[in-house]
C-alpha cells in the first residue's frame, strides 16, 4: 500500500499509508476501536477500493484486476463472514465451498480431492467432529476453527485474520493462539495478517506489528522494535507497561 487513504463522509478511516507484506512475513496488526484496522484488511482483501493511493495485491494493482480472481488467491476469516454462513450449513461444506468463494451449498460440483482437503483441514484446527453438524449449533470458538479452516481451503498466498480471538474464552482463545503459533512456524504458510484489539493475542512467531491510532500508522516494522510500552501508550492514549514473557505479551496501565 502506498499513499492510501479512505475516506467516508467526510471522516478519514485511513490517512497516508505506505505498508508492505513480504511472503515470509507474519503480521498483527493492533489498535483500538475505530482504529481502521477492519477498514485496512478490507482492502488487503479486494473488499474495497482506497479513496487515494494504491494498492498492490499479489501482483496486481487493484483498480485494474479482476476482484473474482483474486479473491481466491487470499484466505478471509472474519465476523462478517462468519455473519452470512447459512444455519444449516455443515461444517465440511463451509470449508469446501471456500473453492468457489461461496457461503451455502447450491450447484457446485467437487472432486473427491476437494472432500479430501476440506475433512484434513478440519482435523488439523481440531475440528473433524464438527464435519457433518450444522454451524448454527457451534460454539464461538468451534465456528472460528471452521473458519479458518475455509480460509486456508484454497491453499493462499496470504491469509487475513479479523480478530480471530473475539467472543472466545480463556481455554478457546489459548487454544487458538496455539494452532495458529504452529500456523506462523510453517515454512509453507502463506503470509498472513492477523488484526486484533488485545496483546495478549498475539501468537508467538509474529514477525512484525503495524501499530493504528485514529487511521494512522503510529509505529510498524519488526515486532521486537515496535511492541514497546512507548508505543502502545501512543497507539492507546494511555500510560501502559507492556511486558513479554515466553513469547507472549501482556499489557496493564501504569
Amino acid at each position: 500500500m502506498t499513499g492510501v487513504g479512505v475516506r467516508r463522509s467526510g471522516n478519514d478511516l485511513l490517512a497516508d499509508l505506505d505498508w508492505t507484506v513480504e511472503l515470509d512475513e507474519r503480521w498483527v496488526v493492533l489498535g483500538p476501536n475505530g482504529a481502521g484496522k477492519t477498514t485496512l484488511l478490507r482492502l488487503a482483501a479486494a473488499e474495497m477500493h482506497p479513496t487515494t493511493g494504491t494498492v498492490e495485491l499479489l501482483g496486481e494493482r487493484l483498480g485494474r484486476v479482476d476482484v473474482f480472481e483474486l479473491r481466491p488467491r487470499i484466505g478471509l476469516a472474519s465476523a462478517s463472514l462468519a455473519g452470512r454462513i447459512p444455519a444449516d450449513e455443515t461444517a465440511h461444506d463451509i470449508v469446501r465451498s471456500a473453492g468457489y468463494g461461496v457461503l451455502g451449498s447450491w450447484r457446485e460440483q467437487y472432486d473427491p480431492e476437494d472432500d479430501a482437503r476440506a475433512a484434513g483441514l478440519l482435523d488439523v484446527m481440531g475440528a473433524a467432529a464438527l464435519s457433518g453438524r450444522a454451524y448454527g449449533t457451534f460454539s464461538t470458538g468451534e465456528r472460528q476453527r471452521v473458519l479458518l479452516a475455509r480460509a486456508l481451503m484454497t491453499d493462499p498466498e496470504l491469509l487475513l485474520l479479523d480478530e480471530p480471538a473475539a467472543g472466545l474464552d480463556l481455554g478457546g482463545r489459548e487454544d487458538l493462539v496455539a494452532r495458529l503459533t504452529r500456523l506462523a512456524a510453517d515454512p509453507e504458510g502463506p503470509a498472513t495478517v492477523m488484526v486484533t484489539h488485545h496483546v495478549e493475542e498475539i501468537p508467538p512467531g509474529c514477525s512484525h506489528a503495524l501499530l493504528l491510532r485514529d487511521g494512522r500508522v503510529v509505529a510498524q516494522g519488526l515486532l521486537d522494535d515496535v511492541m514497546t510500552s512507548e508505543n502502545l501508550s501512543a497507539t492507546f492514549g494511555q500510560p501502559l507497561e507492556l511486558a513479554s514473557r515466553r513469547g507472549r505479551f501482556t499489557a496493564i496501565r501504569r
